[in-house]
């Protein structure tokens, strides 16, 4: 065989290079329409998903609005018989109806202590209810801190029924005037101050403010009560949670006081917080801003501004 014979094409291999090619190109749109089936069914999977969980959260915000339709209800409901009772222990400790024993004077006060208790139990899931229910607003004020503790000390000096406990406040010298919400920050103070005295036998409650950072204010309640263990310390802000303790079972409450300020606080841009050491006490915080800026107004700190006195 010559040269020329044995290095000439094979025409056979052309032909089938082509064949080959359009068998792959065959086996690829296969999978490319597999792929395109699978792709559809998993698109579909998805939307039901969607459909599913915008189902679930409309159910949740229908169940949410119910229950703070009920909260609002119930705590309207109960402030009317709470204020009789109320009205009808105050008379009787005033004498008005005559002398009382000493025994009935003392079971008078219990009842007078035991419904201001459940009073403010109502109050607290009031405003939880207007909370969740958007119904509660921020309505921000120049204020000097030293005037807020001067209200808070006159509040709870008639309360202070405990001889072993002494409730002292730091006065916030050289702070400056804040631009925020009193009421409310007086709402977390008190909660933490009231908490503070139900579960110090001995020693005091200490309530301070300082601004080492700078834009911010933080106000502490010390106490030197039973203090909480360190498990109990992560769940301690949430709606109905108590802390189980020999004391706990002897102090009225439902475990919302300290849900209720942590909202109040985030209201205001701020947040909470919780030191405790077991058997020595705890420090309860709020860090709340200097000078607040509504959230949802991008012109808010503008105006927060022009609003701002110029000595301020």
């Amino acid at each position: 065989m010559s040269d020329n014979e044995s290095s000439a094409p094979d025409p056979r291999g052309k032909r089938d290079e082509p064949d080959a090619l359009k068998a792959e190109l065959a086996v690829r749109l296969e999978q490319i329409e597999t792929l395109s089936r699978e792709l559809a069914e998993t698109n579909s999977g998805v939307v039901a998903l969607y459909a599913e969980i915008d189902d679930q959260a409309q159910q949740l915000r229908e169940a949410s609005e119910l229950k703070s339709r009920f909260l609002s209800y119930m705590s309207h409901e109960f402030r009317t018989p709470l204020g009789s009772i109320r009205s009808l222990t105050r008379i009787l400790l005033d004498r008005l109806d005559g002398p009382l024993t000493p025994e009935q004077e003392k079971q008078v006060s219990f009842i007078q202590s035991s419904a201001q208790e459940l009073n403010e139990m109502v109050n607290d899931l009031l405003d939880l209810a207007r909370i969740e229910a958007g119904r509660i607003s921020i309505s921000p004020a120049w204020f000097e801190l030293v005037d807020l503790f001067a209200a808070l000390r006159g509040m709870f000096k008639p309360l202070l029924i405990n001889p072993q406990v002494t409730l002292l406040f730091e006065e916030p010298v050289g702070l400056q005037r804040a631009f925020s919400d009193d009421k409310k920050i007086a709402q977390i103070l008190r909660n933490f101050i009231s908490n503070a005295l139900k579960f110090t036998r001995t020693g005091e409650v200490r309530v301070s403010a300082d601004c080492r950072d700078p834009g911010w204010v933080k106000f502490s309640v010390a106490d030197t009560g039973i203090g909480i263990p360190p498990e109990h310390l992560g769940s301690l802000f949430r709606d109905f949670v108590q802390v189980d303790s020999r004391i706990q079972h002897r102090v009225q409450g439902v475990g919302l006081g300290l849900a209720l300020s942590k909202r109040l606080a985030e209201m205001l841009g701020g947040s909470v917080a919780v030191e405790s050491e077991l058997g020595r006490g705890s420090i309860f915080c709020a860090t709340i801003p200097i000078h607040f800026t509504p959230r949802e107004s991008p012109s808010a700190e503008m105006e927060t501004a022009a609003a701002r006195p110029k000595d301020a």
